[in-house]
């Protein structure tokens, strides 16, 4: 049964990928029609690359997107369980028109979706295809093949594993004691793939795929979800802990004394990084933190981009400036070597690289620069009437005549002292807010209870 809004549109249709509760929202017989409608849109001449998670209800999801995709005339290509970002590598080899990932990332276990590429990886999301293809699954307006399609495996594991390692000299790599933690999703595997080639020593967590989650769901971003991986790197005395989310296209980061770092630090580490093979590359990043990046960027003689988040966004943004890197505070790094796509392995390879040619810790690499500019983390807010919210909070502060921008939200600069981006998710119901300051964390705390106060006030009224 097909699930419409009030308007009439399919509300599982989200700003970049399909996302919605299983079965109310997304089931066999919508998954077969987006397969339908994902082969009439993109009209591929190869065949496509189609992936899943190890969510309970991803096999059957996927089999009925598979169908309708052959019953349209498109050759499948399944890989099986897999992490996103196998298909974005899948998707982008010579000889594929596109491809398809069945998973719901982070989202409670009763969710599931579609990621979505064109050939080469190209993204698809709201602001391309994905609104078209949401009306042939709407009016079911779909082309007709004289031909079925066919159905084949397909193992990229092996080609994969080569074109991460390809980012590190293994040479230089310290065997470091590595705490890594799977969350019960499809990073494990991968893991050991890539483990016989590195000198790592890991301590496995949670570690074998298993879609009922029964450590709850991989989230790492949820700061009740961190404990078990912090206590681990300092049991194990460890010198770097990492843990992903379920379909593993994110990694979060640890320090020797097991403190999560934030995103928006490991994003201008990379960014330093990147720009150590290519002073003058640009460099794309999220418009929730912004300053130290802006900084690390410019030092380093790279040119800073800012882009909506999102990854269709990001991707969108590096294809048009040929961007050698692309980071979110969320945990997403995108790598022009990578097909511009974003990847949950190459970061933390890159982190421990950074490590062995400096001899310094996590800790020691990113101490300053928090320091420096230090932030709130995201904070989140579930609310009746988000953009209600959000014009309380811009009313309240514009008669201080801040620097105002509205790319992605609100973000307001208050000269050089302090800023915030507040804006709605693209995937849930829910307010996120981002502060940060130059070198005051107390002015932090204060203008985050403050904007968390306006945000009550305003929920309150409606």
């Amino acid at each position: 049964m097909v699930q419409y809004d009030e308007s009439g549109l399919l509300p599982y249709f989200k700003a970049y990928d399909i996302r919605g509760k299983v079965p109310e929202e997304l089931n066999e017989e919508v998954m077969y029609l987006i397969g339908r409608g994902f082969a009439s849109e993109i009209r591929p001449d190869e065949p496509v690359a189609v992936g899943r998670d190890i969510r309970l209800s991803s096999l059957d999801l996927c089999h009925a997107l598979m169908r309708g995709l052959n019953d349209s005339g498109v050759n499948t290509k399944n890989i099986g369980v897999c992490g996103t970002e196998l298909i974005y590598f899948a998707a982008s080899r010579p000889g594929i028109g596109g491809g398809l990932m069945v998973t719901a990332s982070h989202n409670p276990k009763d969710y599931n979706g579609v990621k979505m590429v064109r050939a080469n990886a190209v993204p698809i999301s709201g602001e391309t295809e994905l609104p078209a293809i949401e009306r042939r699954v709407r009016e079911k307006d779909f082309l007709v093949s004289a031909l079925r399609g066919g159905s084949e495996e397909w193992c990229v594991t092996k080609e994969y594993v080569e074109s991460i390692l390809r980012f590190v000299p293994h040479d230089v790599l310290k065997s470091y004691k590595v705490v890594a933690n799977a969350g019960n999703g499809c990073a494990g595997p991968i893991l050991d793939a890539l483990a016989e080639h590195l000198p790592f020593s890991f301590v496995r967590l949670f570690h074998d795929p298993d879609g009922g989650f029964p450590n709850g769901i991989p989230n790492p971003l949820l700061p009740e979800n961190r404990a078990v991986t912090a206590e681990a790197v300092r049991n194990h005395k460890a010198h770097l802990g990492l843990a992903w989310d379920g379909d593993f296209d994110r990694c979060f980061f640890f320090d020797e004394q097991g403190t999560f770092i934030e995103g928006y630090y490991v994003v201008g580490l990379l960014a330093e990084r990147m720009l150590e093979s290519c002073r003058s590359a640009r460099i794309v990043h999220d418009t929730r933190l912004i300053w130290n990046t802006i900084d690390l960027v410019r030092n380093m003689g790279g040119v800073p981009v800012q882009s909506r988040t999102g990854h269709a966004f990001m991707k969108a943004r590096m294809r048009e400036v040929d961007a050698a890197y692309g980071g979110e505070m969320s945990a997403h790094h995108y790598f022009r070597d990578f097909g511009y796509c974003d990847s949950g392995m190459i970061p933390w390879i890159l982190v421990a690289l950074v490590m062995s040619r400096t001899g310094k810790s996590l800790s020691e690499l990113v101490g300053d620069r928090m320091r420096m500019f230090p932030c709130s983390g995201e904070v989140n807010r579930v609310v009746q009437d988000p953009d209600a919210a959000i014009g309380a909070v811009r009313s309240h502060f514009e008669a201080e005549e801040p620097d105002v921008e509205t790319l992605d939200g609100v973000s307001m600069a208050f000269g050089d002292r302090w800023r915030f981006n507040l804006r709605k998710s693209n995937t849930e119901p829910i307010l996120r807010l981002n502060v940060e300051s130059r070198g005051d964390p107390n002015l932090v705390v204060e203008k985050t209870r403050e904007i968390l106060s306006l945000i009550e006030m305003a929920d309150g009224e409606t």
